[in-house]
């Protein structure tokens, strides 16, 4: 597993809350999960306009989701996160083609569920400094509603 001082400061940046190893393995769990649903709905998007490679517009990006984006873009850590994005993102399913475009726009767009992802502790749990499992469930619940 890498990044994992990277991603350490990186949630205390973005959300006030100390993460450890374990949490960092759960985060890459759920960047990876993440691939495979953004994958699938800009795979359906692009097919729905008639193309086989996934164009920017094809992804699910709510306006919620750019806010995230630009608050990752003006942190202090995310070039950090950022190039660790770029060279740990899992490739999406065989069926799923990201155009060049879209591959640029990845590391924005995972970034900015990372923001969110890191605030959302502090919304499920005021007073939380070290998430727990079910802390991390909760999340992931939520974001299995929306994304």
């Amino acid at each position: 597993m890498n990044g994992i001082p990277e991603v350490r400061r990186f949630f205390r940046a973005a959300g006030d809350v100390d993460v450890d190893k374990d949490d960092v393995k759960r985060y890459w769990d759920f960047v990876d999960e993440k691939v495979d649903d953004i994958a699938t709905a800009g795979r359906d998007s692009a097919r729905w306009n008639g193309r086989d490679v996934i164009a920017p517009q094809d992804l699910p990006i709510t306006r919620g989701l750019q806010e995230q984006m630009r608050a990752f873009g003006s942190l202090d850590h995310a070039d950090e996160l950022r190039r660790l994005l770029r060279d740990s993102l899992r490739r999406p399913p065989g069926d799923v083609t990201f155009g060049e475009e879209t591959e640029d726009v990845l590391g924005e767009v995972f970034g900015g569920l990372s923001i969110a992802l890191a605030r959302s502790f502090r919304i499920l749990d005021p007073e939380v400094r070290n998430p727990s499992t079910e802390h991390w469930e909760r999340a992931f619940s939520l974001f299995r509603l929306l994304v």
